[in-house]
């Protein structure tokens, strides 16, 4: 039987394998079209939430790489000292580190393991990383770990994607009835969102404005963005 040291270990072999190819640059027309909608729609949701004071919300994200994403959190209005990331990677940790206000606090290793008071988090927020955990057993200990920090009334907040890719054997689609499994005391709102890449690729090659006019029809949408509600304390 896999322990959770087998899979980080793997997690961080599959990472290594992608290479220094990076089709997530901004600079790549479809990407920052993906980034932009999946700002726009945390956004909405958001308000949608009542969160109007974001920066006295604390938020951990898990997986946060290289940093994108809290600096993306902090240009919305999130505030420094209430913001922090966990990572895997050294190396991708060190990125963070250097690119993050200092008071944004970073914890490097296996996120399931850290020892963070249960209930002291409004969102724990994961983008991408669900997919890239192969086992179950460490999927399931890695949420039951989330869910424990997450404050009453607060929640998971979720983007990754639902189907599998068959060119990339490292990476495994994540559906929404498998997201229900894993948070199976939340109350679930969900979205679909994301371009499927490849064609999000091909038809910004021809121009950046086809994007929305494909993204337009769900059914080529690959990602889903969801709020993975606790109940509020009684």
């Amino acid at each position: 039987m896999s322990g959770p040291g087998d899979e980080t270990r793997a997690v961080a072999e599959r990472y290594a394998r992608r290479g220094a190819v990076d089709r997530y640059s901004l600079l790549q027309p479809d990407v920052w079209q993906t980034v932009q909608e999946r700002q726009r729609a945390m956004l909405r949701l958001f308000t949608r939430l009542g969160f109007t004071d974001l920066a006295s919300l604390r938020v951990l994200e898990v997986g946060c790489g290289a940093g994108g994403n809290l600096l993306e959190l902090l240009r919305m209005g999130f505030a420094p000292h209430n913001l922090a990331g966990a990572e895997l990677l050294p190396e991708r940790l060190a990125q963070a580190r250097a690119v993050l206000p200092p008071a944004v606090t970073l914890w490097g290793g296996d996120a399931s393991a850290l020892d963070i008071v249960p209930g002291s988090v409004d969102i724990v927020w994961q983008s991408t990383v669900f997919s890239s955990l192969l086992d179950d057993a460490f999927q399931q200990r890695l949420a039951d770990a989330m869910w424990r920090w997450v404050a009453p009334g607060g929640g998971v907040l979720w983007y990754d994607f639902t189907v599998d890719n068959p060119r990339n054997r490292d990476v495994r689609g994540v559906p929404l009835v498998r997201v229900r499994q894993l948070f199976p005391q939340a109350a679930v709102w969900h979205r679909r969102l994301t371009l499927a890449p490849p064609i999000a690729r091909a038809v910004c090659r021809v121009h950046p404005s086809l994007y929305p006019v494909f993204n337009a029809l769900p059914l080529l949408r690959t990602h889903q963005l969801v709020w993975l509600q606790k109940p509020a304390a009684g």
